[in-house]
């Protein structure tokens, strides 16, 4: 469905954040961006949505298609009009507005008025929690209610393919991980795709097919989300697991260590 192929992103004509990163998302898949802050996973799911523009930001090498229709250089109305939504990092809610506009706001490009309510009643039967509470201002929104409501203004753009950006960022573990079982049950019954940039790595991979890891612009490590989910290094370093009585020296942990190993 979606193919990024070595692309490189360049900031103000001058900074260089991408450098020739290569992903793939199939049709229904869940796949999760994995890496710390600045390793450029927010920066790659811009270069998919078209915002890079809004940032003086530009792709200056590589190819992205959509179900093999070339995206890079197309306009952030255009990309959504074929699908693809992106859900920004930090819960962008419209404060001043209550939480059934926040949510309708996303049909805005829709003129289907009897899909648009069926669409809006699934929306709270994602979330219920959301139906007694749509007159509330987004500003008197919890860090739940307002993550569910951005969601909910995804799913009434009708979208094939969901660019989620740290949904897990700032909300108590209970409310995580019920945000990530609805972002599983929206991916099974109504097959849409999901790229899903987190730091949550356990959560993401928990939920996701096919992980990539990045760090500094590059997409480091790559496989099953089994197979990542097993791997020492992601263990140690993301999980926050290792070996008993193997514990290990500054000197081994260091960076450029572990990035060798893993590029080897």
């Amino acid at each position: 469905m979606l193919e990024v192929q070595n692309i490189e992103v360049v900031y103000e004509k001058v900074i260089l954040v991408v450098k020739g990163v290569s992903i793939a998302v199939s049709d229904g898949a869940i796949v999760t961006l994995l890496g710390a802050n600045g390793a450029g996973k927010s920066t790659v799911l811009k270069s998919i949505s078209g915002l890079l523009k809004a940032e003086n930001g530009s792709i200056t090498r590589g190819t992205i298609k959509m179900n093999d229709v070339r995206i890079e250089k197309k306009d952030p109305e255009e990309i959504i009009k074929m699908g693809i939504i992106q859900i920004l990092e930090g819960r962008k809610i419209f404060k001043n507005c209550t939480l059934y506009e926040n949510i309708i706001v996303g049909a805005n490009l829709r003129r289907d008025r009897n899909e648009i309510r069926q669409n809006l009643g699934m929306v709270f039967e994602y979330f219920p929690m959301l139906r007694d509470i749509q007159k509330r201002l987004g500003g008197y929104l919890s860090g739940g209610e307002q993550q569910m409501a951005v969601i909910g203004r995804a799913l009434l753009s009708s979208p094939k393919l969901l660019l989620m950006d740290e949904p897990s960022l700032g909300l108590a573990p209970l409310v995580v991980e019920e945000i990530f079982k609805i972002i599983s049950t929206i991916n099974k019954e109504k097959n849409v795709s999901i790229l899903l940039v987190e730091q949550n790595a356990h959560e993401a991979l928990k939920i996701a097919k096919y992980c990539y890891v990045m760090e500094n612009g590059r997409v480091v490590l790559e496989g099953s989300a089994e197979d990542i989910m097993t791997n020492e290094d992601i263990r140690e370093f993301y999980l926050g697991l290792t070996n008993v009585g193997k514990r290990k020296g500054f000197s081994e942990v260091k960076h450029y260590r572990r990035r060798k190993r893993w590029v080897g």
